[in-house]
Parts: C-alpha cells; structure tokens; sequence
C-alpha cells in the first residue's frame, strides 16, 4: 500500500467533496486516494491553522506537504495579501490542491512539485508544516531542520507533532538551530514556532 508521502501512478481515482467548517466559514475541498487525512480536516492541522490566523502574519508563505491544500488555501481565504507557495511530492497533492484553490476561489497561491524543498528557490517569512510522520525521522528532519536555509533573517517555522511522535526529542535537536516555542498544547498535539537564532 502507498503512503501518502509516495508517488504513486497505480492509485485509483476516488475524489469525493468535503465540507469543512472552520472559524464560522465554510469551505469545500475535493480529496482523493494518496491523501493524508482525506475523509476530516485532521486536528492537528486545524490546531496549527488556528494559531497561525491569531498572529495575524504578513509577508511570504510556504506551507511545506501542503497535501490537498487545506491549510494554505484557508490562509489564503483569511489573508488575501499574502503570498503562499504551496508544495508536495506526490502528483496527486498538486492535482487536488491546484482543483481546491479554484473551487474555492483562491488567487493568491503558487502550487507546485517539490521534493521537500528541490525546486524552492525564494525565502519565506513562514514555512508551515504538519509533516509526514510516517516517512520516518530522516525526512521530518530535512523537512524540519533544513527550513533554517529558505527562511529570511527574521522568518519563523511553523510545525505540529504529536508528544508520541517524537516531538520532545526533535525540538531538543532543532534547539541547536532555532530559538524554539511551544505556542500550544492539545490532545497530545504540540504547536511548534521555531525563530533562526
């Protein structure tokens, strides 16, 4: 079986519509087989989201595994002026997320392939992540790690996990990197902002 961090031309085309709720807005976003957390709006990925949003950010956004796009595309909607690429590895993620910022009428996105970060070339002011933990330590950790190199001087990494996941262990790592917050805790979920040191 594929996972949803794999390229996968076998996959048989399912696309069905969900109806998310979130913030007292609703949205619509097409998901498919090869998708994390296809049939809900995952809770730690609504978690992150809901931190972002009250801090009310400017500038560049790269929402790192961006999936079938509903965290990019929801920021988007809340923050026309931003400007957010949105990245995956897999052809179905660009296929679906590139369908969802049309239905849902998001014009302030840039969605394309990318191998964690292959084919990114620009500086963020936020990278934002809920990574694929079951890719294993070595990818969470290019994904997690590697973001210091496509940050401005002031930018910050935005990132969920869950306490059985490993998150303690890879803040301790990150903490040789980055300036480390713990914003929130929920449900086993942490919300992680990482500052450049």
């Amino acid at each position: 079986m594929s996972q949803y961090f794999e390229q996968d031309n076998n996959l048989k085309d399912e696309k069905k519509l969900l109806n998310i709720k979130f913030q007292n807005k609703n949205y619509k976003f097409y998901t498919n087989n090869g998708l994390f957390s296809k049939e809900h709006f995952d809770y730690g990925s609504r978690l992150l989201l809901t931190n972002i949003i009250a801090k009310k950010i400017e500038g560049n956004v790269l929402d790192l595994g961006c999936g079938y796009g509903v965290i990019g595309i929801i920021l988007a909607k809340t923050y026309p002026h931003l400007k957010i690429d949105m990245i995956d590895i897999t052809d179905i993620a660009i296929k679906t997320t590139k369908e969802n910022a049309i239905l849902n009428e998001s014009y302030n996105v840039n969605i394309f392939k990318s191998n964690i970060y292959s084919n990114i070339t620009n500086k963020y002011n936020y990278i934002i992540t809920n990574p694929p933990i079951r890719a294993g330590k070595e990818v969470i950790r290019k994904f997690l790690i590697n973001a210091k190199d496509h940050l401005t001087d002031n930018g910050q990494l935005w990132f969920v996990m869950r306490k059985n996941h490993g998150v303690k262990s890879i803040i301790k790592e990150l903490s040789a990197y980055y300036n480390i917050s713990v914003v929130e805790k929920s449900k086993g979920f942490y919300i992680v902002c990482a500052y450049l040191k």
